[in-house]
């Protein structure tokens, strides 16, 4: 992912389009389609999970960059599809029934999972010129036929594969909650973890779950493409973009796919498609 963007920030001058014209015009709806293979022990069938996050419906993303990574989504034959977080970035700026129709898109497609990001109202997002309370977000999502998880956990088969979705609140916005999340799993089966934020992991780092997916960060979304240096908002910056582990776990973060401002630099929209797949270990 990287070295693509990178070669394409090589290529602009020599293109004629001036490095700010690219960050503006051409990488912020350069969508990249990734996949990645996972183990989770306890896993018996092989489960596709489409990973998507920060849509962030605004005036700064496009209509048409949205309806990609959400077609993209449903091409990719998913078990399971799993949304985490920011659907917006401000309380103006989209429109709540097409995107509300978008999204059905992805619940008629397969089981559809998703939580919320500090962008989707609350204390944080009002003082940006958010919505003060989650609730309109709320109502969207869930009308859209996804099933939004705030601080619980719900069961499921995916191709033949019992397993269980656990979901918190935003870190951000001080609604996260890992005791009540996890009140309801069942130990035997693996758990997928829900966290908008991958800070997340610390507060939630003594339940069972085996693979956390977040958001958050836009993998930077403007990296300098010699040091590498990104303006990542978290805290453990190891975890800014992709599959990595962590402890006896997993933890992807998605480049998301919208954006703030309108920009981005070396570190392009994404949608994933992870192959979790059964593995001895314990």
């Amino acid at each position: 992912m990287k070295s693509t963007s990178r070669r394409a920030f090589l290529l602009a001058p020599v293109l004629g389009i001036p490095t700010a014209a690219y960050a503006h015009l051409v990488e912020p709806t350069w969508l990249e389609w990734t996949e990645r293979s996972c183990p989770i022990p306890g896993l018996t069938q092989p489960v596709r999970l489409a990973h998507l996050s920060d849509l962030h419906a605004s005036r700064e993303v496009p209509n048409s960059l949205l309806e990609h990574a959400v077609q993209m989504a449903i091409e990719s034959n998913p078990d399971l599809i799993c949304v985490t977080g920011d659907f917006v970035t401000g309380s103006t700026g989209f429109d709540r029934d097409w995107y509300m129709a978008l999204l059905s898109r992805l619940a008629a497609k397969a089981p559809t999972f998703a939580v919320l990001g500090n962008h989707d109202g609350g204390a944080w997002s009002v003082s940006r010129g958010g919505f003060a309370t989650s609730g309109k977000v709320r109502r969207m999502v869930e009308s859209a036929g996804i099933d939004l998880l705030v601080n619980r956990s719900v069961k499921l088969t995916c191709n033949g594969a019992d397993l269980q979705i656990v979901g918190t609140g935003d870190l951000w916005a001080r609604e996260m909650d890992a005791e009540e999340a996890f009140r309801e799993v069942d130990p035997e089966l693996p758990s997928i973890l829900l966290a908008h934020n991958p800070d997340s992991k610390a507060y939630a780092a003594s339940y069972g779950w085996r693979l956390m997916l977040s958001g958050h960060t836009h993998g930077g979304q403007v990296v300098a493409p010699v040091l590498g240096f990104s303006p990542a908002p978290v805290r453990d910056r190891r975890y800014v973009r992709g599959l990595k582990p962590w402890l006896d776990r997993w933890i992807h973060v998605s480049c998301g796919v919208g954006n703030i401002a309108g920009v981005r630099f070396n570190c392009r929209p994404e949608v994933t498609l992870l192959h979790l797949l059964p593995s001895a270990d314990r």
